[in-house]
């Protein structure tokens, strides 16, 4: 593909990229991003082009809601199966952006089972990809 790649503390300077995609911290978020994790998405949030965060933006905390500083300033987020209550929660959607959620083969019956008690249904009996209101 022709990109260049640097060690995991340095940030690769190049032409502007037509897409960034973060996946800098997924869903094992403890704090403010610190060091390399932080410099990266203050790095991806200064550049011009969209942002996709994949699970999550890097920064917050998908189970409260909580934005730490720095956390990515997504266009929009590609979230697994379900999204997770902070994904939807008042105040981080200038972080979420535009939120879509990707089937990845999750039987509505796994859903239903007592542990969860969700009625889902079909999600995706028209598309892979949902955009959520």
């Amino acid at each position: 593909m022709g990109v260049e790649a640097g060690p995991p503390e340095t940030i690769v300077r190049g032409p502007e990229p037509d897409l960034i995609v973060d996946g800098v911290i997924g869903y094992s978020l403890k704090g403010a991003p610190r060091g390399t994790a932080g410099e990266l998405i203050r790095w991806a949030n200064a550049q011009g082009p969209p942002i996709l965060a994949l699970d999550a933006p890097s920064g917050v905390d998908t189970t409260t809601g909580t934005v730490f500083d720095p956390a990515i300033a997504a266009t929009a987020t590609m979230t697994l199966a379900l999204p997770n209550e902070g994904l939807r929660s008042p105040g981080v959607e200038a972080q979420v952006g535009e939120l879509y959620l990707a089937d990845i083969s999750v039987p509505p019956s796994l859903y239903a089972r007592p542990t969860l008690g969700l009625q889902v249904g079909h999600v995706f009996s028209h598309s892979d990809i949902v955009r959520l209101p």
